[in-house]
């Protein structure tokens, strides 16, 4: 079967002595797998967070890490070798074929441990002048749009305008992570301010995306753009295919994502009752819902007094700018490599490998106006570490990362480069097998060549 599975993947099947994607090590003992250690007793992954329980209410993000991971004890030294990683001893890489499947060499401990402490530092008052930054530039290109009013001005303050809403996202995103500030009321007040703003319900969100931090790379449990099953993309009718995998329609699906998930999951972030969410975080839920209405509630107002087509020009397509950038960034932080990356079921994940397999982007002259959220992997896997620090974080922790870091294709001013990544993916990332601990995307085509082999 993991013949079957490397071969339809397009891998040629490595020596019998090293590990095979989907098959498991050897050495391999599920059984001894802790993924956070408290003196000698292990838990499961619902991590752990400074002040208590992550069910308990809180105002700030009850997200964390595992101060440790699943090691694969008595992993051979070839091991280390063939994914083309230095052992801790010093020894010279061998230039064998990379397996991105295979178990690192390296524990999240050590990745940690590379990284310089002040790093993890929380600067409150540096947070809050990237906030009094963008809203700034929020306003000035507002009141200046308003002001010439003119067609051939119009285009532009939408793509800026956008591109600045994307920003005021992922601040508030930080602000969810906790890596806003330590103060979890703070966080909550400017997240709300700020999601709510372009029409994000904060603490909805906020849940929906720590269960995507907490099971990345996992084909059931993860949340953003998880893989279809094959037995869920046999069932899509052509218009669900088409508006999945046709561009620009995957680029326009997240505000119906959060009215009513994605393809075989049930709930809405607006519910307080979803299985989103657990009965103690309800209360934040409606809070969210509450804040969101009144939002939306003012736009109605605003469409009264400057009319709907100023409103439009002002609020609407700017809106759906930053959709475009919220869906775009996502997928490609999670697909389209150039190499196809790995999804793991049961024993075989862990949050490390599931951690592994983000990517990250170059966005040219937009890194520093998105806040360098395209340093995407350091912050998957240490989503505590305040943005302004993640290039340093990364740069870091490169050497112990080896090959399991891809380096992002250099961008242009503008990351035009990208549509063409997202293209590609589209055309070639659709589903993964029902069965496998281990999988990789497929394609119509591979659908149809196993078909008639069957």
């Amino acid at each position: 079967m993991a013949s079957w599975v490397l071969s339809e993947c397009g891998l040629k099947p490595l020596p019998q002595v090293f590990h095979r994607p989907g098959a498991r090590p050897t050495s391999y003992k599920p059984s001894k797998i802790r993924f956070l250690h408290s003196n000698k007793a292990g838990t499961d992954l619902k991590f752990a967070s400074p002040t208590g329980c992550l069910r308990d209410r809180n105002w700030g993000l009850k997200v964390s890490v595992p101060l440790r991971v699943p090691s694969i004890e008595g992993e051979e030294e070839s091991q280390q070798r063939i994914n083309g990683v230095n052992g801790f001893n010093g020894e010279e890489k061998e230039e064998l074929k990379f397996n991105p499947g295979s178990p690192p060499p390296f524990k999240l401990a050590d990745i940690r441990a590379a990284i310089p402490k002040h790093c993890w530092v929380k600067n409150p008052w540096r947070s809050m002048s990237y906030v009094v930054r963008d809203v700034v530039v929020v306003f000035g290109l507002a009141a200046a749009a308003a002001y010439v009013n003119n067609w051939f001005v119009w285009p532009l303050y939408w793509a800026a305008q956008g591109t600045m809403f994307w920003a005021l996202f992922v601040l508030g995103h930080d602000c969810g992570h906790g890596s806003f500030s330590n103060n979890p009321k703070l966080n909550s007040v400017v997240g709300h301010i700020l999601h709510s703003s372009i029409l994000v319900p904060y603490h909805g969100w906020r849940i929906s995306h720590r269960t995507h931090h907490q099971n990345h790379g996992h084909v059931e449990n993860d949340e953003s753009w998880h893989p279809l099953s094959e037995r869920i993309y046999k069932s899509l009718d052509v218009a669900t295919k088409t508006l999945r995998f046709t561009v620009p329609f995957p680029m326009l699906a997240y505000p119906f994502y959060l009215w009513s998930r994605s393809p075989g999951k049930t709930g809405s972030h607006f519910d307080p009752s979803s299985d989103l969410f657990v009965p103690s975080e309800r209360k934040d839920v409606i809070t969210s819902t509450v804040c969101w209405t009144a939002m939306a509630a003012l736009l109605v107002g605003l469409g009264f007094v400057m009319g709907p087509m100023q409103l439009l020009k002002l609020y609407g397509v700017p809106y759906w700018v930053f959709v475009m950038w919220l869906d775009l960034v996502t997928y490609l932080h999670h697909h389209g490599h150039e190499e196809k990356l790995p999804w793991y079921r049961g024993k075989e994940w862990s949050y490390l490998r599931g951690g592994l397999t983000t990517l990250d982007r170059d966005y040219g002259l937009i890194n520093n106006i998105h806040h360098d959220i395209g340093t995407h992997v350091i912050h998957h896997l240490f989503p505590q570490i305040p943005h302004y620090h993640l290039i340093e974080a990364t740069e870091a922790a490169k050497p112990v990362l080896g090959k399991y870091y891809r380096e992002p294709k250099k961008s242009g001013p503008l990351p035009f480069h990208l549509i063409g990544n997202l293209i590609r993916s589209l055309k070639q990332d659709h589903y993964v097998s029902d069965t496998g601990d281990v999988v990789y995307y497929q394609t119509d085509s591979e659908l149809d060549a196993s078909s008639k082999l069957n």
